[in-house]
């Protein structure tokens, strides 16, 4: 993979940047996605967040050799910290984390989130949090994707400011509510592996000597969740 050849992950998060987006990428190691933003003349402008100092390293490398420097500025810097007022960025992408350290990264950066309309993340595990943050802080999901890569399995999630209050259900926050409505192939695959996942821990709480009684009752809730999901399938 490199700027002109994203992985499908990737290119999934970039084909949700609107078109002369001003963006941040947050965690943009070697800068690939915004690159390959800037190489297709999809972006205005972009900012390339890295919090360790050699990722920081090889994103300004990647930006002066395919010569994007009066498009593209790298930035090391802790989560939204990398963007200025000067930037006017209006969109951020956060991809390749876990969904409680992508929640944290735009808690804490809240301030930085002034003018931007779009957020597109891409959390590895705990999607459910990104959702929770999501309505809380008006943000509307307006699409998701779910693919398999290298066996894994990603989720990507596009969300946009708005000013009426967000409400999902507590399906609708662990599944998705455009992934709930489509349930893929991708999809259905994931959710038959979390159920016996789920399973098997609430086998084991249940051996202990004392069982965890809030854990094994949201694991409980969870796997209910879930068979109810996927009794739907082929209806």
């Amino acid at each position: 993979m490199d700027a002109k050849q994203l992985s499908a992950r990737l290119a999934t998060v970039g084909e949700f940047v609107p078109q002369n987006a001003r963006v941040a990428d947050i965690g943009s190691d070697h800068a690939y996605l915004p690159a390959n933003l800037a190489l297709n003349h999809r972006i205005s402008y972009g900012v390339a967040g890295e919090v360790v100092k050699g990722p920081f390293e090889n994103a300004q490398h990647e930006i002066q050799k395919l010569q994007l420097t009066a498009i593209l500025v790298a930035r090391l810097a802790d989560g939204l910290a990398a963007i200025q007022p000067a930037d006017r960025i209006d969109t951020i992408t956060i991809a390749g984390m876990g969904g409680p350290l992508i929640r944290h990264i735009l808690a804490q950066g809240s301030s930085a989130l002034t003018g931007v309309q779009r957020l597109v993340l891409q959390p590895n595990v705990g999607e459910a949090t990104v959702r929770e943050w999501l309505a809380a802080n008006q943000f509307q999901i307006t699409a998701e994707r779910i693919l398999a890569e290298d066996g894994h399995t990603y989720e990507v999630i596009v969300a946009d400011k708005t000013t009426v209050p967000v409400i999902y259900s507590a399906a609708e926050q662990l599944f998705g509510p455009f992934l709930l409505g489509e349930k893929s192939p991708v999809f259905i695959a994931k959710w038959q592996r979390e159920l016996a996942r789920a399973q098997a821990a609430v086998a084991q709480m249940q051996q202990a000597k004392v069982a965890p009684t809030e854990h094994l009752a949201a694991a409980n809730a969870k796997i209910k969740l879930i068979e109810g999901v996927l009794a739907d399938v082929g209806k």
